[in-house]
């Protein structure tokens, strides 16, 4: 068998897109791309390719930059730091786990690397830095592997200081292995005071502008990364990603209008492109935005599109979540829970893009009051989760775990056992505060805090819910309907002050929302009666 891929890899290497489905991507012209430069010391033709092949890979392009980076061994077979780029290119996105067949196909490529050898010392050691992320991935867990190449990019950084992209791809590896439980965000902030030095000598590079989204990418540091934002479509604007990315600031503010401009360019490109993956991750972005402004028409409109792409997104993370998320979240935030009830699972060989619709089926059937159809959902989750541990994916299975937190409060609460289900609530929304969102999703379909609010304002306890509807706002500014149920409840509670302030942010947010959504006359009627 090793000898099989061995050659496979081989052949590869020298044969354009060979490790890719035969789907043409757009040989876009370079400075719609940006800006980098990566010195090797292959010939004058292949460096040409190789920096149009980082390129590519600093937005996320994977298919586009294997194939350049096979390109440029067309033009030098001698170069082995292009087998580096192969398998940086087949680890796909960074923030995910790659799947088997990539890593067994990287692996090779990095021995082809070494075989093939370098011409010098630095190429030799960005070969052997990657390989930790491929080192005994059979047996290894991919967070172990992930922790011993971000040590190895701390060293390669360390040995090559004047070296800008060993500087950022450290950055982007301190990013990828930080711990979703610190709250401090050290890994975040070094990452970023490495990077920002950089984007003021390099203010085209796409990379730069691309990773310190992602390092401010989180709730208490957003505000830092709008620059970085609102810079990097303009540097790479015909890459679908470059177009995305700035969503990812644009939402941890509450920008819901920049964050659909954004995405809906980032759909048209990706579309345009034949990046189906890339289409539906923007798309789900563009549905979360939309329900925010209360214009579900919209947003249902996005969701029949995104159907019709499923099929060859399966298996990518980002578009198996998106076609999963966005019907959840889309019933969710409606408050539609026989939608929610009903939502079909779509096969997926992802655990965690099943889940959220179990979830989602958990949940509306919980608020239907059947507790009975609620557990059998439960069940899955709970399934699904230990499949997970099984495979020690630890991010995931958390998350997975705190949807069983909050669909078995609310199981409790379609029992009529309220004091444990808000107990149990409260445990679900300290659970998900305590730890991170992924970078594939714009949110979940509904915060626990702000969930654990309306169990709060059922139960005739206004202040307390006033206190989760605001500290979710602190979270996650500008939600809709953390602002409808921070007003309720302040009406409730007798804060006139806080209802007027808390109903004239609906409005604000709002104002355009469809007429299905009551909420926002609601708000108009009390202002009007409460000047």
């Amino acid at each position: 068998m090793y000898r099989t891929l061995r050659s496979t890899v081989i052949a590869a290497a020298l044969t354009p897109g060979a490790w890719f489905a035969p789907q043409a991507f757009a040989q876009t012209s370079g400075d719609q791309l940006g800006t980098v430069h990566f010195p090797t010391s292959c010939s004058a033709e292949a460096q040409k390719l190789f920096d149009r092949a980082m390129l590519y890979q600093h937005s996320f392009w994977y298919r586009a930059s294997q194939r350049t980076f096979e390109d440029v061994l067309k033009a030098d077979p001698e170069c082995g730091i292009a087998y580096w780029g192969i398998a940086l290119s087949l680890l796909w996105n960074p923030h995910s786990v790659p799947p088997a067949k990539n890593l067994a196909q990287g692996a090779e490529a990095l021995a082809r690397g070494k075989s093939v050898g370098t011409r010098t010392q630095r190429e030799r050691d960005y070969l052997d830095a990657l390989a930790m992320m491929y080192a005994d991935y059979e047996k290894v867990d991919h967070r172990t592997r992930l922790l011993a190449y971000a040590k190895a990019m701390e060293q390669l950084a360390l040995r090559y200081p004047d070296d800008d992209e060993a500087q950022i791809h450290y950055a982007l590896a301190l990013n990828t292995s930080a711990s979703p439980s610190d709250k401090t965000y050290a890994n975040q902030l070094k990452g970023a005071a490495l990077l920002e030095p950089i984007f003021q000598r390099q203010p085209n590079h796409p990379g730069v502008a691309h990773y310190l989204i992602h390092l401010y990418d989180y709730p208490a540091i957003a505000a830092k990364g709008l620059d970085a934002a609102r810079r990097y479509a303009k540097i790479a604007p015909a890459a679908a990603h470059a177009q995305h990315m700035p969503s990812h600031i644009f939402t941890r503010l509450g920008l819901w209008d920049d964050s659909i401009a954004s995405n809906v360019e980032s759909a048209r490109v990706a579309k345009e492109d034949g990046e189906a993956g890339d289409q539906l991750h923007a798309m789900d972005y563009l549905v979360y935005a939309n329900l925010q402004l209360g214009q579900d028409r919209k947003a249902r409109a996005v969701i029949d599109e995104m159907l019709t792409l499923g099929g060859r997104s399966e298996s990518y993370l980002a578009g198996a979540y998106a076609l999963a998320a966005s019907p959840a979240r889309y019933a969710i935030e409606r408050a539609d829970w026989k939608a929610a009830a009903a939502l079909e699972v779509r096969p997926s060989p992802l655990p965690y893009a099943q889940a959220i619709t179990h979830f989602a089926r958990a949940l509306g059937a919980a608020r239907l009051g059947d507790p009975q159809a609620a557990q059998a959902d439960i069940a899955k989750l709970e399934a699904l989760r230990d499949k997970l541990r099984e495979a020690k994916d630890l991010y995931w299975s958390e998350q997975v775990d705190i949807q069983v937190k909050i669909a078995s409060a609310w199981a409790l609460y379609a029992e009529g056992r309220f004091d444990d289900a808000l107990t149990a609530m409260s445990a679900a929304a300290d659970a998900e505060d305590s730890t991170e969102k992924h970078p594939v999703t714009p949110g979940t379909p509904k915060p626990a805090r702000e969930l654990y609010g309306v169990m709060l304002l059922e139960r005739a306890k206004p202040a307390e819910a006033l206190a989760a509807f605001e500290a979710t706002l602190r979270k996650e500014p500008n939600r809709l309907g953390a602002y409808v149920g921070a007003a309720i409840a302040a009406v409730k509670a007798g804060d006139m002050a806080k209802a007027r302030q808390y109903y004239a942010k609906v409005i604000a947010i709002a104002d355009g929302a469809d007429d299905s959504r009551t909420e926002i006359e609601e708000a108009r009627a009390f202002l009007a009666k409460n000047p």
